[in-house]
């Protein structure tokens, strides 16, 4: 399952029926997490050492929505994460990948699980192949 915490769906929903200074965000930022996002945004583990750092994004990255129940949009580029110089979380399995809207710090947007979990060890370079990341939105009755 991948998607839009509640702040993200409610922004969304105003862009459309009310705001039209909403355009979405020129950039994100790709970060991994190896507990589960909440819908509020909250509990989100990231490493902090071992030259982690999110990755940039921007709507080049990514293909035109397609498909219903829900619709998608995947990476089209392959977004690398540095290679660790040491281990990341001390080898604990990261299980999530989260979209925020600033480099450190800031909010998240999006979050979603990773295909296979697994520890980024000193040595690794971490990336998503193109067509990994999936956000998707729909319908509440809408099979994820």
């Amino acid at each position: 399952m991948a998607g839009a915490v509640d702040v993200e769906e409610q922004a969304i929903l105003n862009g459309i029926l009310q705001d039209p200074a909403y355009a979405g965000y020129a950039t994100l930022y790709i970060g991994l997490s190896s507990t589960t996002p909440t819908e509020a945004g909250a509990n989100v583990t990231e490493p902090s050492a071992g030259a982690y750092a999110r990755v940039s994004t921007t709507g080049t990255d990514w293909g035109a929505a397609t498909g219903t129940a829900p619709a998608t949009k995947s990476n089209t580029a392959v977004k690398t994460f540095p290679t660790a110089t040491a281990d990341w979380l001390a080898g604990v399995n990261l299980t999530h990948f989260v979209l925020f809207d600033a480099p450190t710090a800031g909010n998240v947007k999006w979050w979603g699980a990773l295909g296979t979990a697994k520890p980024v060890l000193n040595g690794d370079t971490p990336s998503f192949a193109a067509g990994a990341l999936v956000l998707k939105l729909g319908d509440p009755t809408d099979t994820y």
